[in-house]
């Protein structure tokens, strides 16, 4: 029960990704309260506590639902633990935001997704379709900026699986968890684009998936070359991913673009713009969409348990993307006993 006009919130999970969702919740305190936090490192839970003023922390999730009365979690915690949070919290009739992706593959989201009640509501936290320029760039198509849209290009390279000359790769400094992921560019990175285009061109298949990995610091893949089809037209999308390119950036930009009768679109880094008929530019900071991300994500929850608005990433939506993720990992045939020359 909603008391006072705000949920009380949960959060599961205490590390590096919770510093931008609990911004977020703060930012939403008008009609949520994160009233609690449960993480297995009591120094991570106790500085996120006193950070953000959490009044309670816990050691489980467990506990956590045990001793405290919630209307929802944010499930914040690696993707291995998403499955068996997920049916905790639902076997407490709480409304859940699960961060992406909502289980290791496809075959174990589905089998989640069947089994919960159907009371339960459930949002997948895919925060990048809420990237403000993502959000600009789909009003320009829905405008018809574009005219009829041909082709569509989309490249994510960075250096920072590039050792530096103490041996170093920034990539693993800012994430060391990629060094033990078994499924990494493709599910833990390009997920999010492949659920960007979803949002913005409409339904897909996988044609075609080549994968790659380029050290033996990690175990799966690093570099991803893909091609889709757009269902309703056949309309080609290529998209090529790489945290090993020479001269590209430690921190990946994204570069999209989308060929159209009427205009060129382009999203090259925080610069959105159009060129043909109606030309048009425009910059973005980008700090404020990083955060802005995870805060529209988080008001956008709310505004769905809210009844203001229809929940985007609801499981059947997310299980589309999921789907896509598991066709490009099959085509693709990557094997992580292979050594990279």
């Amino acid at each position: 029960m909603v008391e006072n006009g705000r949920r009380r919130i949960g959060v599961i999970g205490a590390g590096w990704v919770s510093e931008y969702h609990l911004p977020a919740w703060m930012k939403q305190s008008a009609r949520a309260e994160v009233v609690a936090i449960a993480d297995p490192s009591a120094e991570a839970r106790t500085a996120r506590s006193r950070t953000f003023g959490i009044p309670r922390n816990y050691e489980s999730a467990q506990d956590m639902l045990t001793e405290e009365t919630l209307d929802a979690v944010d499930i914040c915690a690696p993707r291995e633990a998403h499955v068996e949070l997920v049916r905790l919290a639902a076997a407490r009739g709480i409304d859940i935001l699960c961060q992406k992706p909502l289980a290791p593959d496809y075959d174990q989201a589905v089998a989640l997704v069947t089994g919960l009640p159907s009371s339960i509501r459930l949002m997948v936290h895919e925060n990048w379709r809420f990237r403000a320029y993502y959000r600009r760039l789909k009003a320009w198509l829905q405008e018809g900026f574009a005219g009829e849209i041909r082709q569509v290009q989309f490249e994510f390279f960075s250096s920072g699986m590039i050792a530096d000359a103490e041996g170093n790769r920034p990539a693993l400094i800012r994430q060391p968890f990629f060094r033990r992921q078994q499924r990494l560019l493709v599910m833990e990175v390009m997920i999010h684009h492949l659920d960007t285009l979803r949002y913005l061109f409409g339904e897909m298949e996988v044609v075609a998936a080549r994968l790659e990995r380029s050290n033996d610091d990690i175990i799966a893949e690093d570099v991803a070359a893909v091609v889709l089809r757009r269902l309703d037209d056949g309309v080609i999308v290529t998209v090529n991913a790489n945290l090993a390119v020479h001269g590209a950036p430690p921190a990946p930009r994204d570069h999209l673009r989308v060929f159209g009768t009427q205009a060129t679109l382009e999203l090259n880094g925080n610069r959105l713009s159009a060129k043909g008929n109606v030309p048009r530019v425009e910059e973005f900071d980008a700090d404020a969409v990083y955060q802005g991300a995870y805060d529209a994500t988080i008001a956008h929850f709310l505004d769905g348990l809210d009844g203001r608005a229809a929940m985007e990433t609801v499981p059947d939506d997310n299980l589309k993307t999921l789907a896509l993720v598991e066709e490009i990992y099959r085509l693709s045939r990557f094997d992580p006993e292979y050594k990279p020359r």
